[in-house]
């Protein structure tokens, strides 16, 4: 990891960090091939990920949390990626559903879902994207009409990451199609044994293979008006751009620990194999490469600090997160190319970690919003 140590990881972040470090390589990182041959977790890891305190270190300890704040998600999230452990989406589940639930559930809804989060016996996702409707989420088309005491939901899910195992689902659906994003709500769904819920297959990625990103259906499935979250209609398109902020946050720092560890991991490649008799880090072209990429990764983490210390006042806005999110995905995408190109042949093999991070990149480009749409958030605030 980088040897100079982050401004906002203050000593007790230090020892959370260090702690979620040991555990992710000794009970993660040893399951993630086999993951990615069955393209999902095992169900277990979540409860242990629970029990050695990774889920929802942010949530408060009254509802079975950390007590902790953003940085301790943050500091999860760039573990993981370190780590190349993709498999069990923390992000989803601790520093997105859970934030969902804690800023704008009722105290009957954090009470029943956060403690159960915390400890792994629920696993969450958030449906938002459609086969139709990506980045532009006014387009969605699932519907939530109110009948009595409940909401029947119809309608279709895709690219639904944790959706395999989810057992709490936030549904983005539309309450009044005819009043835009003004009725575009969120609703929770506990999916156990619940009539109108299927799952469908889990996607073939060329990426992130251990990491089960699947289809949801939602065909006249019945919820109970208490699981509305906000407890007012309309209310989710302002909720998701409220949150988006911190979510772009999180692919950007997980960018940031994955280009740190492409120029180590290349640096020590070159420097033990041999060409033409010599290293390969002996040659100009491979010093040069790297002192490129080196480059790139620090200026990475120079902006990416800057605006964890925005996030921690309360600072960071909207278009400086999609700058964020914009710049560090693509140059994450850029340098990973070249550490693989001086990896030769091996890079291109799956045993290789460079290999594996080539093919998980790609996609942060994509998700979380479309870097095209980081562009126009960019623009806007011009």
């Amino acid at each position: 990891m980088s040897a100079v140590r982050s401004a906002w990881i203050d000593d007790d972040l230090a020892m959370f960090q260090d702690a979620a470090r040991r555990f992710i390589a000794a009970e993660v990182v040893p399951h993630e091939l086999r993951w990615a041959a069955q393209t999902h977790v095992d169900r277990s890891i979540w409860n242990a990920l629970g029990a050695a305190g990774l889920l929802c270190p942010a949530m408060p300890e009254e509802y079975g949390g950390g007590g902790g704040h953003f940085a301790h998600d943050a500091i999860v999230s760039m573990e993981m990626a370190r780590a190349l452990a993709i498999g069990p989406s923390l992000n989803v589940h601790s520093a997105i559903v859970a934030h969902y639930i804690l800023r704008y559930g009722s105290e009957a809804q954090k009470r029943r879902w956060l403690p159960r989060m915390a400890s792994g016996e629920l696993v969450a996702a958030i449906a938002m994207s459609e086969p139709a409707a990506g980045s532009d989420l006014k387009a969605i088309t699932t519907r939530a009409v109110r009948q009595g005491d409940r909401y029947i939901v119809n309608g279709a899910k895709t690219f639904i990451t944790n959706g395999h195992l989810a057992d709490l689902v936030c549904i983005v659906a539309k309450t009044d199609p005819a009043a835009g994003a003004r009725g575009v709500s969120i609703l929770v769904a506990e999916t156990a044994g619940l009539p109108g819920f299927r799952r469908g297959r889990i996607l073939d990625k060329i990426g992130l293979k251990g990491q089960d990103t699947s289809e949801l259906f939602f065909d006249d499935m019945a919820l109970p008006v208490e699981n509305l979250l906000g407890g007012e209609e309309g209310r989710g398109f302002f909720q998701l751009m409220q949150q988006l902020p911190q979510e772009r946050m999180l692919i950007a720092l997980g960018t940031l620990a994955t280009m740190e560890r492409a120029v180590e991991d290349t640096l020590a490649y070159t420097r033990q194999r041999q060409v033409f008799g010599q290293p390969l880090f002996d040659l100009q072209n491979t010093r040069f490469k790297l002192a490129e990429c080196r480059t790139k990764a620090t200026v990475a983490r120079a902006f990416v600090d800057d605006c964890m210390a925005k996030v921690l006042r309360g600072e960071l806005s909207g278009d400086v997160a999609a700058m964020a999110k914009l710049w560090c995905t693509q140059t994450n995408c850029e340098i990973v190319d070249e550490c693989l190109q001086l990896h030769g042949g091996y890079g291109y093999m799956t045993e290789y970690p460079i290999g594996r991070m080539y093919v998980n990149a790609r996609v942060g480009k994509i998700y979380g919003g479309s870097n095209e749409i980081m562009k126009e958030l960019v623009a806007r605030g011009m």
